[in-house]
């Protein structure tokens, strides 16, 4: 443990240097994640599945959706997907 140190004249209390490392924590949460996901676990199916399912969302959009859907990609809100418009 670090000698005390007073504080400076002023009153104001000194800075403690405090450091703390996480490494062993992470590659533990790391090694659990990967456990509970399985073996059978497959990124590239499950991105496929969400693009699947983004297409489903921003589709049969009517008119004033789709108007809508066209502003928050201008805006960034949304990606652009499919052209720059929702799947019909």
């Amino acid at each position: 443990m670090a000698p005390h140190t007073p504080p400076p004249p002023d009153g104001t209390p000194a800075l403690v240097d405090f450091t703390v490392d996480l490494s062993a924590q992470e590659v533990q949460r790391q090694a659990q994640v990967l456990a509970a996901l399985g073996p059978d676990w497959d990124p590239m199916e499950v991105m496929r599945g969400e693009e699947a399912a983004y297409d489903l969302l921003y589709s049969g959009l009517d008119e004033e959706q789709q108007r809508l859907y066209d502003d928050l990609v201008a805006g960034g809100v949304l990606p652009p997907r499919g052209g720059g418009h929702a799947a019909a």
